[in-house]
Formats: structure tokens, C-alpha cells, sequence
């Protein structure tokens, strides 16, 4: 079901600039898979490799027992060649999960993973300006200025959008990818139990600002999951916490709002 003033099948060329390896899927998996099965054309940008990402959200501990200390301090101590193995799990996850969304168009910027907020943002923008440039999209999507969960690095690329829309492609239309009220309010459990969001977000988004409400039929959520489970080391431990009938039913939303 889409609401909203726009059709992910209509929106022509589309590009996604993301921060981490699954942050477009689980913000705009089946926009993706929709606007691929409608024959435009996707390409996804994704800023750094994830390299210190973590396996997706994990429930509250009101404590770190010292066995934990042990293994954070460990884990601490092999961190370069934990970084470089993620780094290249992740980008293997990643192409299988574009390819299950029919995305063949991807571009990896490289750029240090918890970082992005701390580099001159000239670079960025000119490399992501370069890619608009080359592939004249119809629509942009990134995050909104919240960055959604707050994430930092998820601010910053929003903001280099933004400058690098303004500069290579002033008629595209940028979407942000937005949190309804109702979705929040449903799952108000599940983002409090796994840390989902940074305290004070997700900023919520009023019905009407949304430019595009998608509510994923069986058969593209089934795509979306399909997609996520592949990325792996940030899916697994959510999936398996939930069940994946819950877990289907949480990501099933996707929201836009118009920059």
C-alpha cells in the first residue's frame, strides 16, 4: 500500500546515499525493490564500510559484568584486524543484499566508519556531487537532518546531500527518509528494549509532511527481509530475538518526506 503524493514506481532514476552498509535497506529496501521491478533505474552510495559496526541493535544490560570487561577489553586488542574482517564481511553482505532488491549500481565512498562528522566536508560532497553528475537521478534519497536514529555519521551524510543536490543536480527531488508518529507509537517496546535510537530521537513526522507512506505488501517485505537477513552480522541477533513474522511487521514501514 502506498499514501502519500509519490509512487516508488514512478519516481524515474533513483539514487540512495547512505552511511552504513544497511541503512538502505532497512530505510528503503522495498522502495528500491519497487522502483527495480518497475524498471527504473537504482544506484546506492554508501559512505564507509561499517568496519566498527556492531550486530544491529541489542537489548538494554543494566550492567557489564567482568567477564564482559574481559571480552571488551580482548576484542579491544585485536581491533584493527576485527575492523579490516568486518570491513570486508560487510561489503560481501551487502552486495548479495543489493542484489536481492535488484540493485546493480553500487558506489562505495570509503570514508571512516563513526568519522564522517569530523572530515572537511569538501571531499565528500565533491565525490557524491560527481556521482549525481554521472547519473542524473529523478529523486535522491538520504536521511533527514535527524539522521533518523541520531547517528551521527547519518547527520553528516545528510547534510553533504543536501550541498551536493543543490550543486550537481538542483532538479532532482530529495527525499528524507522520515518516522511516522503511528510507527513509533507501535513499536515503542521494541526501540526501547534494543536501543534502536539515540536518546531524544526518533523526531517523529506528522501525517501530513509525508510524501511517500509505504506499507510493504507480503511479497516485497518478504523481499526487504530477504535482503536485511543477508547482511548478517547486524541482522541475525534482531532476527533472531523477534521472530521473523515480528520482525517483517517492523520493517514493513517506509516514510519520505520532501527536503
Amino acid at each position: 500500500m502506498t499514501a502519500g503524493d509519490l509512487d516508488p514506481r514512478n519516481l524515474g532514476t533513483v539514487i540512495g546515499v547512505w552511511a552504513h552498509p544497511d541503512d538502505e535497506a532497512y530505510l528503503a529496501g522495498g522502495l528500491m525493490a519497487m522502483a527495480r521491478a518497475a524498471g527504473s533505474r537504482v544506484v546506492c552510495v554508501t559512505a564507509t564500510s561499517g568496519e566498527r559496526g556492531t550486530p544491529g541493535p541489542q537489548p538494554r544490560a543494566p550492567e557489564r559484568p567482568t567477564h564482559v570487561l574481559r571480552v571488551a577489553a580482548a576484542a579491544e586488542h585485536a581491533g584493527h584486524a576485527r575492523v579490516e574482517s568486518l570491513s570486508a564481511l560487510r561489503a560481501v553482505e551487502l552486495a548479495r543484499s543489493l542484489e536481492i532488491l535488484g540493485v546493480a549500481e553500487h558506489h562505495g565512498l570509503g570514508l571512516p566508519d563513526g568519522g564522517c562528522a569530523d572530515l572537511d566536508p569538501a571531499g565528500p560532497v565533491a565525490r557524491i556531487a560527481e556521482i549525481l553528475d554521472a547519473v542524473a537521478p529523478d529523486t535522491v534519497l538520504t536521511f533527514g537532518p535527524d539522521g533518523v536514529t541520531g547517528h551521527p555519521d547519518h547527520r553528516t551524510v545528510s547534510a553533504w546531500t543536501g550541498v551536493a543536490v543543490a550543486r550537481a543536480a538542483p532538479g532532482a527531488r530529495l527525499l528524507h527518509a522520515a518516522v511516522p508518529a503511528g510507527h513509533v507509537r507501535r513499536w515503542a517496546w521494541l526501540h526501547e528494549r534494543f536501543d534502536v535510537y539515540a536518546a531524544g530521537y526518533p523526531v517523529l513526522t506528522l501525517d501530513d509532511r509525508i510524501a511517500l507512506h509505504l506499507s510493504l505488501d507480503d511479497a516485497v517485505a518478504a523481499r526487504k527481509v530477504a535482503a536485511l537477513r543477508a547482511q548478517a552480522s547486524q541482522t541475525d541477533g534482531l532476527v533472531a530475538a523477534l521472530g521473523v513474522p515480528t520482525y517483517t511487521e517492523w520493517v514493513r514501514t517506509e516514510c519520505f518526506v520532501a527536503a
